[in-house]
């Protein structure tokens, strides 16, 4: 009901009042009312969706969604042209908490402006130092209000401009508290989001690797920290898509390292969990499906918000030579497929079920996904520092090219 209140004051106002306002008596007028008031309603309507309802918002035509396709595609193609490495990570990086910024400006712009073209259609009932009239004036009134400066200088005189400003003031603190509580619920899911990303460094290497992950488990008590670990995914990956349909400026936010990501993080326990489905030997799937399904749930869900429709990725992520070299790298960690034939076409299978989505996310958020084999020379991100690098596993020290302005490490 709230939104609509600028036209009902105009209806009321034009049925009530012995002299009717300008807007009844000038079409023009009345068209730009009309239009005035189409401002308020589309982005009050826009707020309520972005920052209040908990759902997924079906509707294709917004100026949120348009905002974004006319901000992001430019954005990333000209940083990607002109940076490379960590600097374009970094600018990719600005986009997400800027462009939130930049959104909140233009909702705030619209609403002023269309105040101000509900003034101008009352007849500019405003009184002015210096008598001055007009819509830079109904303009500067609006804004004046919807900030709540209190000026003076200007002033409405009439009962429906009157009533406009009070209507006006009141959405402008509205509008000031919904801001300030939307801000902390997205930084609360973001790093409730990162910090299950973070722990993969270590499990699963930088970028994550699916059969990395699941060798981890590989020990007596492994097959119950498989489980539940599994199982902490699948949470995790609900949560993931709740956050993500409730707020989806947060998949323009950037994990904190270079080679992680939300999405990197989605793909490698979807390739542990369909290694695990294929068909391995001796151990239990059922935790492995559920986990799949979810998994795979966020990411179908996430791509229809963005309307990304699922392409198959050119080159295939894993070949037949790269499947012989997922199954010698099983091997060494004492599992095998069962049978390896129809696992090989049951693991194709369930590749073709969630890959031409991630390849989809990642093309148009700029992502890079992890490959199915580790790169043996890639050292994790917990591995390494600023100023060496270290394996430590290997119980060596390998120092890197001391950047300029740097300390050097001390012995």
């Amino acid at each position: 009901m709230l939104p609509f209140l600028p036209l009902i004051i105009l209806i009321i106002y034009g049925a009530e009042v012995r002299q009717p306002l300008s807007v009844w008596r000038d079409p023009i007028r009345f068209l730009v009312g009309i239009i005035g008031c189409i401002f308020v309603v589309v982005v009050l309507w826009e707020g309520f969706e972005t920052m209040v309802l908990p759902r997924r918002v079906i509707r294709r035509l917004r100026v949120t969604r348009l905002f974004y396709r006319t901000t992001w595609l430019p954005w990333s193609r000209v940083t990607h042209a002109a940076f490379s490495g960590p600097r374009l990570e970094a600018i990719l990086g600005v986009f997400g908490p800027l462009s939130l910024l930049f959104l909140i400006f233009v909702w705030v712009a619209m609403l002023v402006f269309g105040f101000g073209l509900i003034h101008w259609a009352l007849g500019s009932e405003v009184l002015s130092v210096g008598g001055a009239r007009g819509f830079a004036i109904d303009l500067y009134l609006s804004g004046s209000t919807f900030f709540t400066l209190g000026l003076g200088d200007v002033r409405p005189i009439g009962a429906a401009a009157r009533t406009m400003t009070v209507i006006e003031a009141g959405m402008g603190f509205g509008f000031l508290a919904l801001v300030i509580g939307y801000f902390p619920a997205l930084s609360q899911s973001f790093s409730r989001r990162e910090a299950s990303i973070s722990k993969l460094d270590s499990r699963a290497g930088s970028p994550p690797v699916g059969v990395l992950l699941l060798q981890g488990y590989q020990h007596n008590r492994g097959a119950d920290e498989l489980r539940e670990q599994l199982l902490d995914w699948e949470q995790w990956s609900a949560e993931l898509l709740e956050s993500h349909l409730s707020y989806p400026v947060l998949a323009y936010y950037r994990s904190q390292h270079e080679h992680q990501s939300w999405l990197a993080a989605l793909t490698a326990v979807m390739d542990m969990s369909a290694i695990l489905l294929a068909g391995i030997e001796g151990v239990d799937s059922r935790q492995a499906e559920l986990t799949f399904a979810m998994v795979r749930h966020a990411v179908v869900d996430i791509a229809a918000v963005f309307n990304l429709p699922p392409r198959k990725p050119v080159p295939e992520r894993l070949d037949d030579e790269g499947f012989r070299a997922l199954q010698t790298m099983l091997v060494s960690a004492g599992l095998r497929f069962t049978p390896p034939e129809e696992a090989g076409q049951r693991l194709q299978k369930l590749r073709g079920s969630y890959e031409p989505y991630i390849h989809s996310l990642a093309e148009y958020f700029r992502l890079s996904l992890p490959p199915w084999i580790p790169d043996a020379d890639r050292l994790a991100d917990w591995q390494t520092s600023p100023w060496e690098r270290s394996p430590v596993l290997r119980g060596e020290q390998v120092p890197r090219k001391r950047a300029r302005g740097r300390p050097r490490k001390e012995a």
